[in-house]
């Protein structure tokens, strides 16, 4: 599924991208160890790609690998976790729309 947003972004700097990603990460990790404790999440891998820049391109992708014993689906609490990520990348984004 695909869902595009148009914020109006200004040309953002190499700084900014990475505040994007990192806060997009820390969301995603945030979310995983809420519902997880960290001794059941074996790997976790968060992998958040920003390309071009009008339009910004912004691509999420969580992989886990836990303990059978968490009794919970991991392809499902990776999605959400993607989701999660998604929605602070959106948030930082509006922050720096109304830094100019």
């Amino acid at each position: 599924m695909t869902k595009e947003v148009v914020i109006g972004l200004p040309e953002l700097e190499d700084e900014q991208i990475m505040a994007v990603v990192e806060a997009g990460e820390k969301a995603a990790r945030d979310y995983v160890l809420s519902r997880l404790p960290a001794k059941k999440v074996y790997d976790m891998g968060i992998c958040i790609q920003a390309e071009g820049s009008k339009p910004l391109t912004i691509t999420v992708d969580v992989e886990l690998r836990i303990a059978s014993s968490a009794k919970v689906d991991p392809d499902q609490l990776a999605r959400e976790a993607a989701k999660k990520a998604m929605e602070a990348i959106e948030a930082k984004l509006r922050e720096l729309s109304l830094v100019r």
